[in-house]
């Protein structure tokens, strides 16, 4: 019995050592699959490893660097096979491959990462090649490098250390001296960086987000960074990825925050009318329902307390459908929404891109019946028009109600003293005195902005800015008077074009002396005129020494620079804002090569088949009247051919006056369409039997500007129909002088 129970035991000991020696056995094949099949490192940190795959069948991880790295295995499969491409035979066959090799650092067996130098014998596993200081290029063939032969960066000349350095986004210190963990952007001068900071930002932001956090550089920064072995994911950043990441930026504020409020439903209700919670149109985080601060019922626009007191009372906001801009120059800028390079969604536009016409004509495709009422003293247009956009209540949208109040020093005859043809008159005269206006400089048609100082105090070109917008988009003529140097200035085009010294306006004092340095034509010269104008120079930041006839180019560039951009910052800023009134700017940015012709040369030669294709003919509906109208074509036509060429004392100006008002065609086109109908004898009988009292019984063209339609007389022959055209217009003309 007793040597029964000592075998018992002895066969319980040796099961429990078998399943003890069982669970260690598992325990250490599951830790063999957690860890890597190459490197056999059990790290998951993606933005230093790459994703860690885990292939469940074959009992096996691997990092997604370690195969890109690997010397023995390429992605010979779609992205959808095995681990992104690489198939898994492969990647097996590449692990007894790196079986047989001893790393350079550990020197352990499963190295699989190679120094791309021929000559190089150094292998080493990848997480021990970041250790080694080894580097590997993300592109192509994924080449790897050892310290010794790896790619190194330069410092720039003018860089300086004599302020503490700091990595620009741990922003922890920093010992400026480049080595593998400290990198540079080979753009900008004051930057520092951790290497493994700049992997971690790769990582999070992706091809399109990842820039250099100080100078914003994108290309040359993305391109060094390659280069020195920062791996850039091509995907969208991280938090662009993120499920309803911005969810709550869709919530807009509803809440009522009136002292007392008066709706029976409680603070959180809104519905159309008179408990319709509005917003604080300049924060956007107070409201109001309608009724409980004593609004009108079509009250939009209204401000809380507490912006009222932050601008002094002073802030106003130039309503519009597209956008809006505060009044005061302390006011918040506008700001530019920035578009991610995935997914660009531009405003649709149902018209033709190259129409500057309808494009602007679209703007204000529903005008408010409201109508806006602008008094001139005398021919005082531009002060009207600054008297109008400073009003608090002023709305782009509304109309034009233009009234002269000293008439007997206006040329307008009374016949044409209506509401469209003075408003016609009042835009044409706005255009002339905003060109002559103390915010722009240089020759007529030609126009840079001037730096002046009380216009600044006054926020004048903001002023001038909306003018314009409101000009062209409620029937005023073309700018036209913009130089090509301006346009650049605001729209960018032509595209990342430097200005150049022609770009500066003649005769200026600055100009002067860009071109005395330009025209140098040897270093001492170069320095005796740099000499003569160091003031400018230290000034612009430019007062630098020259060693070579060499640097003058450059010199050059960065004056002419620092004279229409630098210095110009805030007036063009202000005029660009101006410029969002009615959303003009807007669209001037998404065409600009369409609107070029609007702000810059605007005066194009008009030709008589420009002018006949503005023209709808309207026949009489009788056939027998329709064919003594059909020859009436002919000779229309044929008059604006004399017209063109000189063989009339009528010029085809004069035409578009007479039938429009208008000196030249309008940005946005004539509203409504120009059309012509004829003009028949009248029997007495007819006229006192039909009471036709409009017309007059004479052969004379007649027109009625606030329609642009034009009556032309019906004659038996060219030559009346001539002499009755050029009468009737002469008359007109002799009337109201053509840019009077």
């Amino acid at each position: 019995m007793q040597t029964k129970d000592i075998h018992l035991g002895v066969r319980l000991d040796t099961i429990m050592r078998k399943k003890s020696r069982r669970l260690k056995e598992a325990d250490k094949s599951g830790k063999q699959e957690d860890c890597c099949a190459l490197c056999r490192c059990s790290d998951d940190d993606p933005a230093l490893f790459g994703e860690k795959v885990k292939l469940e069948e074959h009992k096996f991880s691997v990092h997604y660097f370690c195969l890109l790295t690997s010397s023995g295995v390429y992605q010979r499969g779609e992205e959808n096979e095995g681990v992104f491409g690489f198939l898994v035979d492969d990647i097996k066959q590449e692990i007894r491959r790196a079986a047989r090799m001893t790393c350079y650092g550990c020197k352990k067996k499963g190295a699989c990462v190679g120094c791309n130098v021929s000559s190089c014998r150094k292998v080493v596993h990848f997480p021990c090649g970041r250790k080694l200081m080894f580097i590997t290029q993300y592109n192509e063939i994924f080449p790897s490098y050892c310290q010794d032969h790896s790619p190194t960066q330069s410092l720039c000349v003018d860089s300086d250390f004599s302020l503490p350095q700091s990595c620009s986004i741990c922003l922890d210190s920093i010992e400026p001296v480049l080595s593998y963990s400290v990198l540079k952007c080979p753009s900008c001068h004051g930057s520092w960086f951790h290497r493994d900071c700049v992997q971690h930002q790769a990582h999070s932001a992706g091809l399109f987000f990842f820039r250099c956090t100080l100078c914003n550089n994108k290309e040359n920064f993305q391109q060094e960074m390659v280069r020195m072995g920062i791996y850039i994911p091509e995907r969208d950043a991280s938090w662009e990825l993120e499920a309803n990441a911005y969810s709550e930026l869709l919530e807009v504020y509803n809440h009522c925050d009136s002292v007392i409020c008066l709706c029976n439903e409680g603070r959180t209700y809104s519905k159309k009318g008179w408990f319709e919670v509005i917003r604080c149109c300049l924060c956007g985080s107070r409201g109001t329902h309608r009724k409980c601060s004593d609004l009108k019922l079509n009250t939009t626009d209204w401000a809380c307390i507490d912006c009222i007191n932050a601008t002094d009372g002073k802030a106003s906001l130039v309503a519009s459908p597209q956008s809006g801009q505060k009044r005061s120059l302390l006011s918040k800028r506008h700001l530019t929404p920035l578009t991610s390079p995935l997914g660009c969604k531009r405003p649709c536009t149902r018209v033709r891109p190259d129409s500057p016409e309808e494009l602007l004509r679209s703007l204000l495709s529903h005008p408010s019946p409201v109508s806006a009422q602008v008094e001139v003293h005398r021919d005082q247009a531009l002060s009207a028009g600054l008297d109008l956009v400073r009003r608090t209540n002023f709305d782009p949208t509304h109309s034009l109600s233009v009234r002269f109040k000293d008439e007997q020093h206006l040329t307008l005859p009374s016949t044409h003293r209506t509401g469209d043809a003075t408003r016609k008159y009042f835009l044409d005269l706005l255009m002339q005195q905003i060109q002559n206006s103390v915010v722009f400089e240089g020759p007529s048609g030609s126009k840079n902005l001037a730096l002046d100082s009380q216009a600044l105090r006054e926020d004048l070109y903001f002023d001038i800015g909306s003018l314009l917008a409101l000009c062209l988009v409620h029937g005023g003529p073309p700018i036209g008077f913009f130089s090509h140097g301006l346009y650049q200035c605001l729209f960018n085009y032509p595209a990342n074009c430097p200005l150049s010294l022609n770009h500066m306006t003649p005769e200026t004092h600055f100009t002067q002396q860009v071109h005395r340095i330009a025209a140098a034509e040897s270093l001492d010269e170069l320095k005796e005129v740099m000499k003569a104008s160091w003031e400018f120079l230290e000034l612009a930041g430019c007062n630098r020494p020259v060693t070579s006839l060499d640097e003058r180019e450059t010199l050059v560039e960065d004056l002419v620079s620092f004279t229409m951009i630098t210095r110009m910052q805030l007036p063009l800023q202000r005029l660009r804002e101006g410029l969002h009134t009615l959303g003009v700017f807007d669209q001037v940015q998404l065409f600009p090569s369409v609107f070029f012709g609007v702000f810059c040369d605007a005066r194009e030669t008009m030709t008589a088949d420009t002018l006949d294709r503005l023209f709808t003919m309207n026949f009489s509906e009788q056939q027998e009247t329709r064919n003594l109208e059909t020859p009436i074509v002919s000779f229309w036509r044929h008059f604006l051919l004399e017209c063109e060429v000189g063989r009339s004392s009528i010029s085809l100006h004069d035409v578009l006056h007479f039938v429009t008002g208008a000196d030249e065609l309008p940005a946005v086109g004539l509203c409504p369409p120009p059309s012509i109908s004829f003009l028949h004898h009248v029997r007495l009988e007819e006229q006192m039997e039909n009471a036709v009292e409009w017309w007059d019984d004479g052969l004379f063209p007649q027109c009625k500007p606030a329609t642009n339609h034009l009556l032309l007389p019906v004659t038996s022959t060219y030559k009346a129909f001539k002499s009755s055209m050029e009468q009737a217009i002469s008359h007109h003309m002799h009337l109201f002088p053509s840019g009077s």
